[in-house]
């Protein structure tokens, strides 16, 4: 079974995440689980987190429907000591607030080295930051988002994935969340069928298809390579609409959350009824 949803507003509390989720017609949702622009954040309540769970329980979401993401100010590859601690310490508070509303990932961008060190020191941080963070909680696993690689962002190679995965003391507790804006604009080719089964043959090989643990599904307004990202409607960009035919129809992708981040919020609805139909179908071809 596909589970379709989209990173909804937390307007007026977390609890209210499923609810809006429910209202567009979401089998599954993400969420940010505090303002992403602040690096600190009101701890969680007792009747928010209560509440939550309440609502994920009436609207039908388990844990794995649902993938939280962390805020973008944090880079845990970052060159400089303070930062880093800065971004480590937001990182952790993420980790544990996942663990309160009984959440099992949190979904991240790995990072950038601003130059300032080399792509494998950068990696390095992350893995290291990412022990840090396990070594304090429980039961959430890492969900390591891929990059289309803009500026100086790791991530963008599943090479890199690999590496930052291979320097994880607990593999049990880290995944990847594939982009398809992303991994498109970072250079790999779904647009056809044949490239999507490469694409995906080539992740399973570096990386492993058991840590896939939930997909972004975005249109780009940017071209392959183009490492640029810049998300677009469904249908509305360089991508069109068969790699999520592709997507749709791919039963290794069964009971992880595939999540939109369109930018028009009001086409949400739309577009996964258009996802649901496409998996009704046979995949488009080329």
């Amino acid at each position: 079974m596909k589970y379709i949803g989209a990173h909804v507003s937390i307007a007026g509390g977390v609890e209210n995440a499923p609810l809006n989720a429910q209202a567009i017609g979401a089998t599954a949702f993400a969420l940010f689980t505090k303002n992403q622009r602040q690096w600190q954040a009101k701890p969680l309540t007792g009747q928010s987190i209560e509440a939550f769970r309440r609502n994920c329980a009436a609207c039908g979401y388990e844990p794995r429907q649902i993938l939280p993401h962390d805020s973008y100010l944090i880079n845990l590859g970052h060159p400089e000591s303070e930062p880093l601690a800065k971004s480590r310490d937001a990182f952790i508070d993420e980790f544990q607030r996942c663990e309160q509303l009984g959440l099992i990932y949190l979904n991240f961008h790995p990072g950038s080295h601003l130059g300032k060190i080399s792509e494998s020191q950068c990696l390095a941080r992350v893995a290291e930051s990412i022990n840090l963070a396990l070594d304090r909680t429980k039961g959430v696993t890492a969900v390591i988002e891929n990059t289309a690689g803009q500026g100086s962002n790791v991530g963008h190679r599943f090479e890199h994935l690999a590496e930052i995965i291979h320097g994880v003391e607990d593999r049990s507790r880290v995944g990847v969340c594939l982009d398809t804006c992303h991994s498109f604009t970072a250079g790999y080719d779904i647009l056809t069928e044949q490239g999507y089964a490469e694409t995906l043959a080539q992740f399973d090989r570096i990386v492993g298809l058991r840590y896939l643990k939930g997909m972004h599904l975005n249109d780009s307004l940017k071209g392959e390579g183009s490492h640029v990202d810049r998300h677009a409607s469904l249908g509305k960009g360089t991508l069109g609409l068969a790699p999520f035919g592709f997507i749709m129809n791919d039963p290794r992708l069964d009971g992880i959350p595939l999540i939109l981040e369109t930018p028009d919020d009001s086409l949400w609805p739309e577009e996964i009824k258009l996802l649901a139909g496409l998996a009704k179908k046979p995949r488009q071809r080329k």
